[in-house]
């Protein structure tokens, strides 16, 4: 039985200089479902260092710009396929990286985005404008596809208000909106570095609405994520985040007001 990939969500500045340690770890969490899935095809055993893109065990990754919709979504598949070919490459990982052009109703509900984004190992959401994921994504054959290949295994991250709407709430140019809620109970504040001294935990806690309960604040400063790991416990199975950055990540669980700080290596739960 497969088990969910890994979620991993992003503060923003993506794909830029100093970026690369949240890029190999991802790279290299979709290149372990990329193994089993050319397993279970009856492919052959990945190669060494250096083998071709079009390798069966090649990490699918596939780029989804709908953030960026209204602006220059190629722009951002080509700056995000660059700095993950690169980072790929260092790492000795075959990649093949496509982009599910999802940027309104239409091309949300096209075939040919659903089957490329349920093929994948890792599908990045790069950000951009919250309001358009919240549009577009919600219902559609295009997220229909996302929750697929994750339930399969893929890792699905997301950066800035591509992190934003991963949660189960998120903000946008208009007012609050809901999130798509792969991370249930919190909200995610991107580029915290920019606003946590001026007491966003506060602020932000008091426009969720009451119906969805008390939320935590996930903060991420920019370069730096959050990957989620599952891990045995005395009590079964559960999932830990773990930082990848060089920034700082606040933490305020639900009903709490006390941020807590965490650092590269570190782990915590989302759930107090």
């Amino acid at each position: 039985m497969n088990r969910p990939g890994r979620v991993a969500l992003h503060g923003g500045g993506e794909f830029r200089p100093g970026d690369e340690p949240f890029l190999r770890v991802i790279l290299e969490a979709a290149a372990s479902v990329a193994h089993a899935r050319a397993a279970a095809a009856g492919a052959p055993p990945a190669g060494a260092r250096g083998r071709h893109d079009d390798d069966p065990a090649a990490v699918r990754v596939v780029l989804l710009p709908t953030a960026a919709a209204g602006e220059r979504p190629e722009m951002a598949v080509s700056f995000g396929s660059a700095a993950l070919r690169r980072v790929a490459a260092e790492a000795g990982i075959a990649v093949g990286i496509e982009a599910a052009m999802v940027v309104d109703a239409s091309s949300a509900a096209a075939p040919q985005a659903a089957d490329r984004l349920a093929g994948a190992d890792l599908i990045y959401l790069p950000g951009g404008d919250p309001g358009r994921l919240a549009e577009i994504l919600p219902d559609s054959p295009a997220w229909s596809a996302v929750l697929s290949a994750h339930a399969r295994g893929a890792v699905v991250a997301g950066a800035s208000a591509g992190a934003m709407i991963l949660a189960a709430w998120s903000w946008t140019s208009s007012g609050g909106a809901a999130g798509l809620g792969l991370v249930p109970g919190i909200v995610v504040v991107p580029h915290a570095e920019r606003v946590a001294e001026r007491g966003w935990a506060g602020t932000f806690a008091r426009r969720v609405p009451p119906g969805l309960g008390p939320l935590g604040a996930l903060g991420l400063d920019e370069r730096t994520g959050v990957v989620s790991e599952p891990v045995e416990g005395l009590d079964g199975p559960h999932v830990v985040w773990r930082v990848v950055g060089p920034g700082l990540v606040h933490w305020t669980p639900a009903g709490e007001r006390t941020i807590h700080g965490f650092r590269d290596g570190d782990t915590f739960s989302l759930g107090g």
